[in-house]
């Protein structure tokens, strides 16, 4: 088994765990050993909440392994139920207490016969799924859960609402910008003339999930969380999807095209031509911004892409087709998503790479050497090591990625932000050169044979002075080109004669 010291998509319960604390009023209990429970203190410093996230753990120890855990979970349950009052408590093992195979769903419905609010146990393969989609699901679960007790109620509302509504379905907690996007989607939805019927899961009230069906159709901005509840309400009351990326303003105009097709199918007659014009000319800076002269500079130059399907996919397309970037390639880690990413990219970058392997990514970075990175926060780090830029598209993400200005990725002002990241991503003109003469470049080197943790080279002293006396916006060019002519030939250390050498043998 391979040790998994950096995961881009979490375990399956931090999904779960995502959707039950977005919602209002719902409690999660996580039924786990010590070391599993890190999810409270992670959500509660990224997202700087003030309250304290909804998630309790109902700890396995060695006295429940003796016992069975039947009795503590479902004590557990009923002391928050009387403590808290949720409406709805989720309870979710890990993959750890998943390897117990104890009948959960038995523990969850001895529960509800003493819980005044729901009980429900989400229903998950924490071995076959990741936190992305073991959110979808999860999702997916509570809506179907909601709706089907509304109709056997009799609660369930009939019709449409009288003008043009939506659901913005998949805003979550610690969702990349998710907050930022969201207010600009209402902005949208109400620049078009369109209500907001429903947000879920952030905010919304478990007892809202029944007006769903009311919206004329769901919007879901995220592949990665959403597209399951979309899809079980177009199957029970036949709500279209639109499920284009408002990112760009190429894409953001597509998704506006797609919704005026959509609600004119519905009965409305709206055009929004003249608003896609107006908001593309003076609201969004960045279609006069990639035509400017200082954009002009970075027309041609080399970039990589990669992240969740939603952001990679919309960010190589920025690039390319907007900006004038060339993308050597784009890839995303979601490789369940594979198919569709491919579609999305491939006429846009030369090469699509899907993998969840950090190192093999961190390679195909050293290996291209671009003059910019969009990725996660592992290839902010890749970036640091080889003195390339990087912009952060995607989560995994820091806490300085939850800013606390605003700062949507999505609508007409998110084409502002993204052009902004993009120009400032790139080291520009003289800049390190004069970093450099001006003392401010930081000239420590990691010494690797590449990106990789290991490395079998030694630099001597006097290697490292001559390295370090060659201009900062090459020097880590030269330094791999260094290491490969010395491994190639089975040389061990690197003195000043072996760099003067290999520079030889490449001519320069």
């Amino acid at each position: 088994m391979k040790l998994a010291y950096w995961m881009y998509a979490g375990p399956a319960h931090i999904g779960t765990l995502r959707i039950a604390s977005s919602f209002k009023n719902v409690h999660a209990i996580m039924h786990a050993p010590l070391g599993d429970d890190y999810f409270n203190v992670m959500r509660s410093m990224l997202e700087r909440e003030r309250n304290f996230t909804p998630v309790t753990a109902s700890v396995v120890d060695r006295h429940v392994l003796a016992r069975g855990s039947q009795e503590k979970v479902v004590d557990n349950i009923t002391r928050k139920d009387q403590e808290e009052h949720p409406d709805l408590i989720i309870l979710t093992p890990t993959c750890t207490s998943s390897i117990l195979q104890e009948d959960l769903q038995n523990f969850v419905e001895r529960a509800q016969l003493d819980a005044k609010g729901d009980v429900m146990l989400a229903d998950v393969n924490h071995y076959r799924v990741n936190e992305l989609q073991a959110a979808d699901r999860t999702l997916q679960q509570i809506v179907q859960f909601y709706i089907e007790k509304a109709r056997k109620k009799g609660e369930l509302p009939e019709g449409k609402t009288e003008k043009p509504s939506v659901n913005i379905i998949g805003i979550s907690t610690l969702g990349f910008h998710n907050q930022h996007d969201c207010t600009e989607l209402k902005r949208l939805m109400a620049d078009l003339g369109i209500e907001v019927n429903a947000v879920i899961p952030e905010g919304a009230s478990v007892h809202e999930l029944k007006n769903l069906p009311r919206a004329w159709f769901n919007l879901c901005p995220y592949r990665e969380l959403g597209l399951a509840t979309a899809k079980y309400l177009e199957e029970q009351f036949g709500t279209p999807c639109v499920d284009i990326t408002p990112m760009g303003v190429v894409e953001t105009a597509r998704c506006i095209r797609k919704i005026q097709q959509v609600i004119n199918a519905s009965g409305a007659n709206v055009d929004y031509e003249e608003f896609i014009n107006n908001q593309t000319l003076y609201v969004s800076q960045a279609a006069w911004f990639s035509r400017s002269i200082d954009c002009q500079n970075l027309t041609g130059k080399k970039a990589v892409v990669f992240g969740d399907s939603t952001h990679a996919a919309a960010m190589t397309k920025i690039l390319s087709r907007e900006m004038g970037i060339h993308v050597v390639w784009a890839g995303t880690y979601c490789k369940y998503d594979a198919d569709w990413f491919r579609e999305q990219v491939s006429e846009y970058c030369d090469e699509v790479i899907i993998t969840e392997d950090h190192g093999a990514i961190g390679d195909a970075i050293a290996r291209v050497e671009p003059s910019a990175i969009f990725g996660t926060q592992m290839e902010r780090h890749v970036g640091k090591r080889l003195d390339i830029p990087c912009g952060v598209i995607a989560a995994p993400i820091h806490i300085q990625n939850f800013p606390i200005g605003y700062k949507p990725f999505m609508g007409y002002e998110g084409t502002n932000q993204v052009a902004d990241l993009v120009y400032n991503s790139f080291t520009l003109g003289m800049e390190d050169h004069l970093l450099e003469i001006f003392g401010g470049h930081d000239t420590k080197e990691v010494i690797t044979k590449g990106i990789s943790a290991e490395s079998d080279l030694n630099w001597t002293k006097d290697g490292l002075a001559e390295l370090n006396k060659i201009p900062g916006f090459v020097r880590g060019k030269v330094k791999r080109n260094t290491e490969k002519f010395a491994r190639e030939r089975g040389i061990g250390n690197i003195s000043a004669e072996v760099l003067y050498a290999a520079k030889e043998a490449v001519g320069a």
